[in-house]
């Protein structure tokens, strides 16, 4: 080969060679230029990169406080709830975890992806809630397969548990998830999306008692996800424990009573106003709220005539009926229309104008004075007083006693009721108030309303000599430790003023309604302890006359409601009562059997 050929492919090869080293020096140099960038100028973000990469902050729920009564009985508590979640970035290839999960949960792979997708995400390494309350033999598959699942992890989270189902339910309430708007309310500042809180009773009124204070850990975890150590903790605050006024043992009298009929049961403690039992019917599960209330439960529960979930002893408005015959007797004797020797003849009606108004007893109960007036529920005696009185006058006395006003009570809104003034009657209806009207005001009916909690407040008056108190139903609050922090005392809503003389005539003659002959409570006397009341029947709606055509629901409904109110002992109160059941026909019947099966056990006198 030529020389100077040699030399042309030398330089060739030269030339290649440089240009192949430039490029492997700007390579090099691109390199090295990314190192510096990454170490010195990105190097504290990338150092926070990886530690988000590798260490997470889990929430640790405070234990809520549990709810106990008078005795130390425990109502409602919390239970471990293993809740499964996923975190997006580390479970990846996403489709496939999901599919490989799907039957371990037993539930389509379709219906995890709609969960996930209802879900929006705090942030990328945020947990995701994909089903609640998975059971132990679904954690245990789980666990088995925690290899297969990146990104999947089961947390034990505290749920709240009512042991004894409907007990107490419209008392103690029930919690649900957070809205929206309740995130940004004050008080509501330490909560989260899909926290539980109080929606309801006394969950509701005492969240923030309740409820405690979050806390959290730093953990560390591998590219799974999953957690390999635990770097740092803050311990959560347990909320506090509420001891209830309420005594388990007549609180569950109370709705067995109950059960099957609508109505409600008020007992309270004449000399506190301490309310021993609350009992509305027909009651729910609150249960059912934290373990995820179906559709069809809701809407059966809000179409139903009977309305269960309202709390009838302080919403639900009734004819006081005969009950409020007290208030007539009371206003009678103080404004001096009638006394102990005052009698009127009952013929079995009573003639006001053109109009024939009957009494209960249609052969009457002949000459009746206040006492015998009272035990036999006599409409005509009453009726007279009513026209002498004339309806301000009533509704003077009855305000007087505690009806148509709130009473106080302290955790959910209560119906104020009606006690009706000419007044009243001239604004509502533009109508003015008619004199035969006094008649139906002066035995509870018309246009008197009043809520079992009222009648329940108006008799413990009576029974403790006229000092009307504010029902309460927390006894106290203490932390976990049992310090207390609040106590509930007795507070003082008003009183009745009436003369000794009066009071003591108008507690003979409610003694007299259960242990005279002829008294229309008779039927529900205790021989052993001699105690006092009064029964009431509340016409609902005038009954068609073609009433034997009418369906046996449509039926009930125009059947009267029952009425009862009580003390026991008489002659040294400790229990107050007011019984309603909702078309129950009679007061005498159908109300007071229940307060009498109440006194026997709260005095411990029944044989169950």
């Amino acid at each position: 080969m030529p020389n100077y050929l040699q030399t042309v492919d030398i330089e060739w090869f030269n030339q290649r060679l440089v240009k192949v080293l430039v490029i492997v020096l700007l390579l090099f140099a691109v390199l090295l230029l990314r190192l510096m960038q990454l170490q010195l100028i990105d190097g504290e973000e990338m150092r926070r990169l990886s530690a988000i990469n590798s260490i997470r902050l889990q929430d640790i729920h405070a234990p809520r406080g549990v709810i106990l009564d008078r005795h130390g009985n425990t109502i409602v508590d919390n239970r471990p709830s293993f809740d499964l979640h996923v975190v997006l970035k580390d479970a990846k290839p996403l489709d496939r975890t999901l599919a490989h999960l799907a039957p371990l949960l037993d539930e389509p792979v379709a219906q995890l992806w709609e969960r996930l997708e209802s879900v929006r995400p705090r942030g990328p390494y945020a947990p995701l809630l994909l089903k609640s309350d998975i059971g132990r033999d679904t954690l245990a598959a789980v666990e088995a397969n925690r290899y297969a699942l990146p990104g999947v992890m089961v947390q034990v989270a505290a749920r709240r548990h009512y042991i004894h189902d409907q007990l107490a339910a419209h008392v103690v309430g029930y919690m649900g998830e957070i809205s929206p708007e309740e995130l940004r309310r004050p008080g509501f500042e330490d909560c989260k999306r899909g926290d539980f809180i109080g929606k309801f009773g006394v969950e509701r009124a005492f969240e923030n008692v309740l409820r405690g204070k979050r806390g959290g850990r730093q953990v560390e975890v591998n590219a799974s996800g999953q957690v390999v150590g635990v770097l740092q903790t803050v311990d959560a605050v347990a909320g506090r424990n509420i001891v209830l006024t309420l005594d388990r043992s007549l609180q569950q009298k109370a709705e067995m009573l109950l059960d099957g009929r609508a109505g409600a049961v008020v007992a309270l403690e004449p000399d506190s106003g301490r309310v021993l039992a609350m009992a509305s019917s027909p009651a729910f599960d609150p249960n059912l709220f934290v373990s995820g209330l179906t559709r069809e439960q809701w809407n059966e529960w809000v179409t139903n005539t009977y309305r269960p979930l309202e709390n009838k002893a302080i919403q639900g408005e009734y004819p006081p009926a005969s009950v409020y015959k007290i208030v007539t007797a009371v206003a009678g004797l103080e404004e001096g229309v009638v006394d102990d020797q005052t009698t009127y003849f009952c013929p079995g009606h009573y003639q006001f104008g053109n109009r024939a108004y009957r009494c209960w007893k249609r052969w009457g109960h002949g000459n009746v004075d206040l006492i015998k007036a009272m035990a036999e529920s006599c409409d005509v005696y009453f009726y007279r007083l009513g026209e002498a009185l004339g309806v301000d006058r009533l509704a003077h006395y009855a305000h007087r006693m505690g009806l148509g006003k709130p009473t106080g009570w302290q955790v959910d809104r209560e119906a104020r009721g009606l006690i009706p003034t000419a007044q009243w009657k001239l604004n509502r209806f533009g109508e003015p108030w008619q004199r035969g009207e006094n008649l139906s005001i002066a035995i509870g009916q018309s246009f008197n309303l009043t809520t079992p909690l009222q009648l329940a407040v108006m008799t413990a008056g009576v029974a403790n000599g006229g000092t009307l108190f504010k029902p309460f139903v927390v006894e106290r609050m203490q932390s976990a430790d049992g310090q207390v922090t609040y106590q509930g005392a007795p507070e003082i809503s008003g009183r009745m003023d009436l003369s000794p003389e009066n009071m003591a005539l108008l507690r003979k003659s409610l003694w007299a309604a259960v242990n005279m002959p002829g008294g229309t409570a008779l039927g529900a006397r205790i021989p052993s302890v001699a105690y006092a009341g009064k029964t009431g029947t509340a016409q609902v709606v005038a009954r068609p006359r073609d009433d034997e055509h009418l369906t046996e629901e449509r039926a009930e409904r125009h059947r009267n409601h029952a009425l009862f109110v009580a003390y026991a002992p008489a002659d040294a109160p400790r229990i107050a009562l007011a019984v309603v059941v909702e078309h129950g026909q009679s007061g005498s019947g159908a109300a007071a059997p229940v307060a009498k099966a109440l006194i026997e056990t709260f005095l411990g006198l029944a044989d169950d």
